[in-house]
């Protein structure tokens, strides 16, 4: 019993002695850098991030939710996309092209899109403009649903 609590408060004083140390070198950043020391620890700064706190998760599941109802819809963009996917799993896919709708580079999601539909086992093929024609309706309709 002392052996299991000597080991829990050893941990304790581990886990504080990182903490101190982090806050040390934090300290340490802001009497290097001033104010500018939280470019440091906050990649967006000048971004509306302390406005939006909290949003992401609620605007997360009406995203996800709104993509899955979309996919299932009769649009004719949801129907391209069920027969380009085939058998592969309809919710695991909305869920990764929700995340890709978070690219803030409009290249880049078109890239992600185009990368999900072809999923992971098939070699992708840059100049297959069936595909690239797909990511690019699927990302339109997105944009208008969202």
């Amino acid at each position: 019993m002392a052996n299991k609590r000597e080991t829990h408060c050893n941990n304790q004083v581990d886990t504080f002695a990182e903490a101190l140390a982090t806050a040390r070198q934090m300290q340490q950043n802001w009497l290097t850098y001033g104010v500018d020391f939280v470019n440091i620890y906050v990649e967006d700064v000048d971004g509306d991030w302390l406005e939006t706190w909290g949003h992401d998760e609620i605007l997360g599941n009406f995203q996800l939710d709104a993509i899955k109802e979309f996919l299932v819809s009769n649009d004719s963009v949801a129907i391209r996309v069920r027969q380009y996917l085939g058998e592969r799993s309809l919710f695991d896919f909305a869920v990764n092209l929700e995340e890709s709708w978070r690219i803030s580079k409009t290249d880049d999601r078109l890239s992600a899109v185009r990368n999900l539909l072809a999923g992971e086992e098939n070699s992708l093929d840059t100049d297959d403009v069936k595909l690239l024609d797909l990511a690019n309706s699927l990302l339109i309709k997105l944009a208008e649903i969202l």
